[in-house]
């Protein structure tokens, strides 16, 4: 019977210490398992830094976006004005045009009524000479 109560207590005591290493958690660590775990923690450093470099050249592509479209939009505007400007004058010289033809209608009819007009006269080629033998 001293046998049995010893066994049951040195179970006991082995039930204890599994269960109070279980709760209290283990402190060691393989060494491969401290590597891999140090080498994640610095590839998620050099991730952390590149998103922060990426996230600054976004920034500035996104700034320089804002000034190419306002650009755009300038250039937009101006071609819009120049393109009323030009329908304008292109109004104005076709009724400048359309002025002139009435007007040198008008006074292209007198004139030719009084100025009769002569057909130009050919000219004749000068005859060949001859020579004798």
């Amino acid at each position: 019977m001293t046998r049995t109560v010893l066994v049951r207590n040195l179970v006991a005591v082995a039930a204890i210490t599994l269960v109070s290493v279980g709760l209290s958690g283990c402190d060691y660590w393989p060494p491969a398992l401290q590597t891999q775990i140090e080498q994640l923690r610095s590839e998620l450093q050099n991730v952390t830094l590149e998103k922060a470099q990426l996230q600054n050249q976004m920034a500035s592509f996104n700034k320089v976006k804002e000034d190419l479209q306002a650009q755009v939009n300038d250039l937009t505007k101006a071609n819009r004005e120049k393109a009323t400007m030009i329908t304008s004058l292109q109004n104005g010289l076709t009724a400048a045009q359309e002025r002139l033809a009435k007007s040198g209608k008008t006074s292209a009819a007198k004139p030719a009524t009084k100025v009769t007009q002569k057909a130009p006269a050919k000219k004749k080629a000068p005859a060949k000479a001859t020579v004798k033998r």
